[in-house]
């Protein structure tokens, strides 16, 4: 699925393109699913400045390897990837097949089908070090702004078990109970202008972590949430704001606060993605922790995919299938 020009969701096009060449240090997938993110309807509209078009959008995917440059990545070895420029300096995974930087591959052992499996990688990496950035502890409070989105509803499945007390936000009052059955607390419901009557309303002393997935348009406000010596993390931009208008640092981060972020860029450094990965699996396959995967497209559905993540219909994760011959 390709777009040519930038545009709303029908610019989304199947074409034919030849199947990409082997390239030393780089890998052949075949896609077999992906999940989709909302940065990909961000580079759909041109808002990602270093993108250039045509191009096959799609930020993460898991597969089978075709072919690899890498003896220690045999044909068929089950594969997740996600970021390191996928969809975005090189094409990505909108397709049946993807060329990869070897070295972003992370190999996986998961007894998933693949439609589950693809709602895990980005989404389930990004709250992993989301909550790594907060350094949540037993005891903490915890808000997770914008938590029906894919990496809040992983960061609930996260929080569960770590003996923290957990709030989540929605703007829909009829996405409360879908959030209370996958392990929240509280429920606030944000009806714009601010959270500090809700919040309060359950923690008079204010909140020790705030995961913001909204960005810009609401950075402030969580951080004036916060109780002495709390946390924000910024891990999203749902607000479609890239920036914090009118930020006075000495003036908007409390004395003592910490501001901190998380970005999905970085889960290509290292091998902590790896094992994390694995291990959050592990835990899915044993029926430890639950994936919410909204709906399934296919891959010539992907237009309407994104129509529906634009309407904010969805709760948790978005998945596309890929079928082969």
């Amino acid at each position: 699925m390709v777009v040519e020009h930038p545009g709303g969701p029908d610019v989304l096009q199947p074409r034919e393109l030849p199947r990409p060449e082997l390239q030393d240090g780089w890998t052949l997938v075949r896609v077999t699913a992906f999940g989709l993110n909302r940065s990909e309807l961000f580079t759909r509209r041109g808002l990602s400045p270093t993108v250039r078009f045509p191009r096959v959008l799609g930020i993460e995917c898991v597969g089978i390897v075709e072919s690899s440059s890498d003896p220690r990545l045999p044909t068929g070895t089950t594969v997740a990837a996600a970021m390191g420029g996928m969809g975005r300096q090189f094409d990505g995974s909108y397709a049946q097949y993807v060329l990869l930087p070897t070295d972003h591959l992370m190999p996986v052992s998961s007894h998933l089908p693949w439609h589950v499996l693809a709602a895990v990688p980005e989404s389930f990496l990004t709250a992993y070090g989301s909550l790594e950035a907060l350094e949540i502890r037993p005891g903490h409070r915890l808000l997770i702004r914008a938590a029906t989105s894919s990496v809040g509803m992983a960061a609930l499945a996260l929080a569960a078990g770590r003996g923290v007390e957990v709030a989540a936000t929605t703007r829909d009052p009829g996405k409360a109970p879908k959030l209370l059955q996958y392990g929240a607390d509280h429920v606030v419901v944000d009806e714009g202008g601010g959270l500090g009557k809700g919040v309060r309303a359950i923690w008079p002393d204010g909140v020790d972590r705030v995961l913001d997935l909204v960005g810009g348009a609401t950075v402030l406000d969580s951080l004036s949430l916060l109780s002495s010596g709390g946390r924000v993390c910024n891990s999203g931009i749902l607000s479609d704001s890239w920036i914090i208008s009118e930020f006075e640092p000495l003036e908007d981060i409390p004395s003592g606060t910490t501001l901190t972020t998380f970005s999905s860029s970085s889960i290509n450094s290292g091998d902590w993605a790896r094992h994390a990965l694995q291990e959050h699996l592990d835990e899915i396959n044993k029926g430890g922790r639950q994936v919410l995967i909204d709906r399934v497209f296919s891959l010539d559905e992907v237009a309407a995919a994104h129509h529906h993540m634009e309407a904010n219909r969805a709760i948790g994760k978005v998945v596309a299938v890929v079928q082969h011959p």
